[in-house]
């Protein structure tokens, strides 16, 4: 394939082993996105599909706009890279503090990694070195739920609670993890919304709490809209009560 025609399909599929995908099945009928612009891909066939999940949840505001690519070109003339070790660019500290504008006061430092799996590991880390720091090294149980997804490193495959990944790497997940039951009640499945019934399913977090101590909890990750597993929205009250 001419890299500067890629409505070609690539000399070879055989080297590019992809994620969460029927590998031999997509060889067999490649399905290659070539371009995009707003809301639409375009296929190798000239085909337009809509982009109804922003990718993997992550291109909300379209693709191919031009004041992103614009801002993105002058970022890289200006600087491309910088490694964060001891030292820093103005625009890390800017993006920061803007972020915590729109976050609850006592979550007001911001941590930058490069996806979700690596922000969830990072979590993980810093609430255990947390307690640790404070002579607390005893609080090193992690309280996940059924259902959960966290990515897939190792620390969010053990926190989380999809079944056929923790089956996968069941030898080699962390200790001390514990998951509280999932919100999808068999009488919430056509509910819009917030259901009104399953806050009490929050109370779990108690019951882990009795059986191993909460002195030993260093931290609960619970995804506030389940997504990987359906889209569950929490009942009502349910987020809060965790809290």
């Amino acid at each position: 394939m001419d890299l500067e025609n890629r409505n070609e399909l690539p000399n070879s599929l055989e080297e590019h082993w992809m994620p969460f995908t029927s590998n031999q099945d997509f060889k067999d009928n490649p399905r290659l996105m070539v371009k995009a612009k707003g809301v639409y891909y375009t296929d190798h066939h000239g085909n337009q599909l809509i982009d109804a999940s922003s990718g993997l949840f992550c291109s909300p505001a379209g693709h191919g706009r031009k004041e992103i690519r614009d801002a993105v070109y002058k970022q890289l003339e200006q600087l491309d890279y910088v490694q964060p070790f001891q030292q820093g660019y103005n625009g890390s500290f800017e993006l920061a503090r803007r972020i915590s504008k729109h976050t609850p006061e006592d979550l007001n430092k911001i941590f930058f990694t490069m996806c979700g799996s690596s922000a969830v590991d990072t979590a993980i880390k810093t609430a255990i070195a947390y307690f640790k720091a404070k002579g607390e090294g005893h609080r090193h149980h992690i309280v996940g739920r059924e259902r959960g997804y966290h990515g897939m490193n190792i620390g969010g495959i053990s926190v989380g609670g999809m079944v056929a990944n923790r089956k996968t790497f069941s030898s080699i997940l962390m200790p001390n993890t514990h998951h509280l039951r999932h919100t999808h009640l068999p009488e919430n499945t056509f509910v819009r919304g917030e259901p009104e019934t399953g806050d009490y399913l929050a109370e779990d977090l108690e019951r882990i709490a009795g059986h191993i101590g909460g002195e030993n909890i260093a931290a609960c990750i619970v995804e506030p809209v389940a997504g990987s597993t359906g889209t569950l929205v929490p009942p009502k009250g349910y987020l809060q009560k965790l809290r």
